[in-house]
C-alpha cells in the first residue's frame, strides 16, 4: 500500500513563511492578555464523550471526532449504537474543556480566575476558505465574577490584541443579551419552551434578512402576530446604550431586573475606557448558535472581512453541570484562522527587530573554515540576532528568493576563496 503525502481533508500543512505570521500573531495575543492579568493553563485535546455531547455545544456536538474504545473495552459483537463503540473524542471547543478543568481544579485557583488558553479543537465541518476542520483557538475567561465587569475586561483585552495584530483596521463589537432575546421572544407570544428553536432562524439574519426570518418562522408553524411583534421590536431600539434602555422599557415585566441596564453599562464603560476606537452596537438579531450562552454574549467584525473575527458571551451554568453549582462564567475566543487568512491575504510580513540574516557558505568549505563561521554566528546570536546559516544551493538566486519569504532579508556569503565573488 503507497502512503499517501497530502494531509487528511480538512487539515493542512502549514509551511515557514505562514507558520512566521502565526508565531507573530500568537505572540501579540498572549503579551496583549497577560498585560490584563490572565494566566495560561492547557487542556487535554481528548475529552469525554459524555463531556462532549450534554447538549452544550449546539451543532458542534454533530461534528466530533470520535475515538474508539481500545483493548478489550472495544467489544464490536455486542455494540448495538455508535456510542457504545467511543469513550473519548477531539474537543470542538475550548469552552467546555476549561469548565471541566475549573470544576475539578477550582480549590487551587484564585477567585475570580482569569484564564487564557490557546489551543487546536477538531470539527468534522465541511472545509471552506479559512475554515479548516483542525484550528486554532485562543480564549480568554473569567470564572468567578457576576459582575459586568468580567464583560468589560473581556471586551477591553480582545479588541487592545486585534488593533496590534491588525492596526488600521476598523472594528465593531456587536454586543447583546440572551435574557433580552428571550424576552423578546416571549412578549412576541412565542411559547417559551421554543425560544431556543426560534433563536435558530433569528440567527440566519444576516444570510436571509428580515424577510426570510419572517418566512421561516411562519413555515415553521408560527403566528404571523407573533413573527411581526419580534421583528417590530427589533427594529425599535437604537444600536447605542440607550436603545438597550428603550429595549428594556419595552420588555418591563417580561425581562429579567437589572439585565437591560447591566448591558447598557457595559457599553458606556468600554466606549469611556477603550483606547483602540472600536465601534459597540447594542445589535437585538445576535444570537450565537450555542447552547450554554446564558447572558450577555458579542461578536466582533472587522472592516474589509466578512464575517466575525472574535466572539463569545457569558455562561453561568455550564460548570454547575460539574459541580452542581452555578459559577459564574464569561469568555471571549478569538478566530485565529481567519486572522491568518486576513494577514495571508494582505500580503503582511512580520515586523523584525534586529533582522533576519542568512549566511551561505560554499560547498566543500574547510572545517576550520566553517567552524569559525559557526563560532562567529553564535557571537551574533548572542546580541541578539537571527542568523540562519546554511549551504549555498547551486542556484544561490532561487535560495534567496525562498529564504526572502521567510523573512530573511539580509544575506552574507563564505567562499572556499576569500576573494570569491559573484
Amino acid at each position: 500500500m503507497s502512503l499517501k503525502k497530502k494531509p487528511v481533508t480538512g487539515m493542512k500543512d502549514i509551511l515557514p513563511a505562514e507558520m512566521q505570521i502565526r508565531d507573530y500573531i500568537l505572540g501579540q495575543i498572549k503579551e496583549t492578555y497577560r498585560s490584563f492579568g490572565f494566566s495560561s493553563i492547557e487542556t487535554p485535546c481528548v475529552e469525554h464523550i459524555e463531556n462532549l455531547l450534554s447538549k452544550q455545544g449546539g451543532d458542534n456536538e454533530k461534528l466530533i471526532f470520535k475515538i474508539l474504545k481500545r483493548g478489550e473495552k472495544l467489544d464490536l459483537e455486542t455494540a448495538q449504537t455508535e456510542n457504545d463503540l467511543t469513550d473519548g473524542g477531539l474537543r470542538y471547543d475550548l469552552t467546555l474543556p476549561l469548565s471541566r478543568y475549573f470544576a475539578n481544579n477550582a480549590a487551587s485557583l484564585p477567585t475570580p480566575f482569569k484564564a487564557l488558553q490557546i489551543g487546536n479543537v477538531w470539527r468534522a465541518d465541511r472545509p471552506q476558505k479559512g475554515r479548516f476542520r483542525q484550528f486554532m483557538q485562543c480564549d480568554i475567561d473569567i470564572l468567578g465574577d457576576a459582575t459586568s465587569q468580567a464583560e468589560i475586561e473581556l471586551i477591553l483585552a480582545t479588541t487592545t490584541a486585534l488593533s496590534r495584530i491588525c492596526p488600521g483596521r476598523g472594528f465593531t463589537v456587536r454586543i447583546n443579551d440572551r435574557r433580552i432575546l428571550r424576552a423578546m421572544a416571549v412578549s412576541s407570544g412565542f411559547p417559551e419552551d421554543d425560544v431556543d428553536k426560534v433563536f435558530i432562524t433569528v440567527d440566519k439574519m444576516d444570510k436571509i434578512g428580515t424577510d426570510g426570518v419572517k418566512a421561516e418562522l411562519l413555515e415553521n408553524g408560527y403566528s404571523e402576530a407573533s413573527a411581526d411583534r419580534y421583528l417590530e421590536l427589533m427594529n425599535q431600539a437604537s444600536p447605542d446604550a440607550a436603545g438597550v434602555r428603550k429595549m428594556g422599557e419595552l420588555l418591563k415585566g417580561v425581562l429579567e431586573d437589572g439585565a437591560a441596564e447591566n448591558l447598557a453599562r457595559i457599553m458606556e464603560t468600554v466606549t469611556e475606557v477603550s483606547q483602540v476606537g472600536c465601534q459597540l452596537v447594542f445589535d437585538p438579531t445576535l444570537v450565537r448558535g450555542m447552547g450554554y450562552y446564558t447572558g450577555t454574549i458579542f461578536e466582533v467584525s472587522m472592516e474589509g472581512f466578512g464575517g466575525s473575527v472574535a466572539g463569545g458571551g457569558r455562561y453561568d451554568r455550564m460548570i454547575g453541570k460539574f459541580t452542581g453549582i452555578d459559577t459564574p462564567a464569561c469568555g471571549f475566543s478569538i478566530g485565529f484562522e481567519r486572522i491568518v487568512t486576513i494577514l495571508l491575504d494582505a500580503g503582511f510580513t512580520v515586523p523584525e527587530g534586529n533582522g533576519k540574516e542568512a549566511w551561505l557558505f560554499e560547498k566543500g568549505m574547510g572545517a576550520e573554515r566553517l567552524t569559525a563561521i559557526m563560532k562567529e554566528a553564535m557571537a551574533a546570536r548572542a546580541e541578539g540576532k537571527t542568523v540562519l546559516v546554511a549551504q549555498m544551493n547551486k542556484n544561490k538566486k532561487f535560495q534567496k528568493e525562498q529564504l526572502g519569504k521567510e523573512g530573511y532579508l539580509e544575506f552574507k556569503e563564505f567562499y572556499k576563496e576569500e576573494l570569491k565573488r559573484d
